[in-house]
């Protein structure tokens, strides 16, 4: 009996330690390291990070705030684990992050603390771009290139920023172009391919156009795109055969120069090129005394953002009254930057018959190319004004009233051109009651089986839109106006663009049109458009009769449905 109540108590013993035993290699040990793949990189490239804490975890993550003085978080992942390796139980959270680094020298990734551990600090050396040992090998990479060592203030400096590739790049996030002290405009994207070492490289190119406010040190800073490199996986929720790229390209820096001083014109005009034309609403050799007649003037820089160019002198002439509209600004951007237009419109009445000189106008700008100063001038233009100028209260003999026929007639001069306006005003205003009810007629039309009209007017709106553009100058104007007429006026054609139309109706004004626009807008130092040949041009073509006949028109119709 005694032997068996002393066999029970040693297996209790037994149990007992057994349990101790288990108990203590069920318990977690708990602790926190950091460690990191490489400890010298490059400033466009990437570390990556894992943070380990072994123990009891219920939530929660270790503070990042001090590492994020030094480096851009770009993801982070954590995952659980729990294990039993040989009859131990290990369980931990693991933190993967992968960081890029703010600027260059020595860093440290500080020592995390998390539930009442601390890691140690690691110490990660970074370079500058290209200049870590597998630099050359560099798969992505970013480049900067300015057009210019040195500029004026307020010239335009061209920078280009290339994103080059030899693998599989997507969902590019790029940052933009942003200079303290400078106004920055973003003027062309291209896309092509590239050698560089015998190695073919996708580039991805996009060019601003900076334009500095003073002069001293302009720092362009530099630029940071983020990039995803690898086969992306639609049916995978982590893309793990992908990689997060931060690709940081170099800072530059260009002097620039204060306005020379011996620069003497009036207006601080740094531009490639700059060119002033004139053009009229009408033919001039007809002026007649109370006809009102447009003047519109263009002045143009290559290199200029619109704001940039001054206006034009005042029109002061005596014997002509001057109505100007409010002037009309433009920015054109292209591979070789900003061209900026200011267009003034003013319209012109005569009060007497004669011979008028307007005078010749003269801006004084920068060339940048010759480092030179300039002139251009728009000549002094001379014309001829019939009519009979109306009796003065000055050309009565003194004390004498003037005749109420005289008063009436100089009355009826000077408000010729705002009756002008009025009946003008009054007529658009019919014009467009007509045209509404014609449209809604139409559309009634239009329901009802095999009726089919044309609106009569879409002719004459395009014909006055097109010669609208030529009054303008402005060439690409004249070209979207002059595609939409043709369209209109021979919807038979096939041609989607200016060049097929062309080809296809075979005019000589049409080509010799087409070769004057053509020479304007894609021409990489444009050419002034000649107004008056322009218009010419275009009113020649006009008049030009349709080169189908309805009877071939209807005998080719059945054969699109056979």
């Amino acid at each position: 009996m005694i032997n068996s109540v002393f066999s029970q108590l040693g297996l209790y013993h037994l149990f007992f330690f057994l349990l101790l035993l288990g108990g203590s290699n069920l318990s977690f040990a708990s602790d926190l390291t950091a460690t990191v793949d490489r400890n010298k990189i490059g400033i466009d490239e990437t570390v990556n990070l894992r943070v380990r804490y072994s123990g009891d975890e219920n939530g929660g993550q270790p503070d990042l705030e001090q590492l994020e003085q030094d480096f851009d978080i770009l993801s982070r992942q954590q995952s659980n684990q729990y294990r039993v390796i040989n009859g131990r139980a290990e369980s931990f959270v693991e933190w993967t992050l992968t960081l890029a680094p703010k600027r260059e020298g020595k860093l440290f990734i500080p020592s995390f603390h998390y539930k009442g551990q601390v890691s140690d600090a690691i110490p990660v050396t970074v370079s500058e771009a290209g200049n870590t040992p597998d630099g050359a090998n560099r798969k992505a990479f970013l480049e900067i290139e300015l057009d210019k060592d040195k500029a004026y203030v307020q010239e335009q400096i061209l920078v280009k920023v290339r994103l080059y590739t030899t693998i599989g790049l997507h969902d590019i996030a790029t940052e933009p172009l942003q200079v303290a002290g400078a106004h920055v405009e973003k003027v062309d994207e291209q896309r092509y391919e590239r050698k560089l070492d015998g190695i073919s490289h996708a580039v991805y190119e996009l060019t601003y156009a900076v334009f500095p406010d003073s002069s001293g040190q302009l720092s362009i800073p530099a630029l940071t795109y983020v990039a995803i490199a690898g086969r992306r996986d639609p049916f995978s929720l982590f893309n793990r055969n992908s990689q997060r790229l931060r690709l940081r390209s170099q800072a530059k820096t260009i002097e620039v120069l204060p306005k020379p001083d011996s620069y003497s014109g009036i207006d601080w005009l740094p531009a490639a090129s700059l060119g002033i034309v004139q053009s009229w609403s009408q033919d001039p050799d007809t002026f007649t005394v109370g006809e009102p007649i447009t003047r519109i003037l263009t002045i143009r820089a290559e290199g200029l953002r619109a704001a940039q160019l001054p206006p034009l002198p005042k029109l002061d002439v005596e014997g002509l009254k001057t109505y100007p509209d409010q002037p009309q600004q433009e920015d054109q951007v292209g591979p070789n930057g900003v061209t900026g237009s200011r267009i003034e419109t003013t319209a012109i009445v005569a009060t007497q018959p004669g011979d008028y000189q307007l005078p010749a106008i003269t801006v004084t700008w920068w060339d940048t190319k010759s480092k030179k100063q300039r002139a251009t001038q728009l000549p002094a233009f001379r014309f001829n004004v019939s009519g009979t100028a109306a009796t003065s209260p000055q050309n009565q003999e003194p004390g004498q009233l003037p005749s109420p026929a005289s008063n009436t007639t100089s009355l009826e001069i000077q408000d010729y051109f705002w009756r002008n306006l009025a009946i003008a005003a009054i007529a658009s205003h019919l014009l467009w009651v007509i045209y509404f009810y014609r449209t809604r007629w139409n559309s009634r039309n239009s329901h009802r089986p095999n009726s089919y009209q044309t609106p009569r007017n879409t002719a004459a709106q395009r014909e006055s839109a097109l010669r609208r553009a030529v009054d303008s100058g402005t060439p690409s104007y004249i070209q979207k106006a002059l595609l939409d007429w043709i369209h209109v006026r021979w919807p038979q054609l096939r041609g989607s663009n200016l060049t097929e139309s062309t080809q296809q109706l075979a005019f000589e004004e049409l080509e010799e049109l087409h070769g004057l626009l053509s020479a304007a807008i894609y021409q990489e130092q444009p050419r002034p458009l000649n107004q008056q040949k322009v218009k010419v041009l275009v009113e020649r073509l006009l008049e030009k009769q349709l080169p189908f006949s309805e009877s071939t028109e209807e005998e080719s119709l059945p054969k699109l449905f056979t």
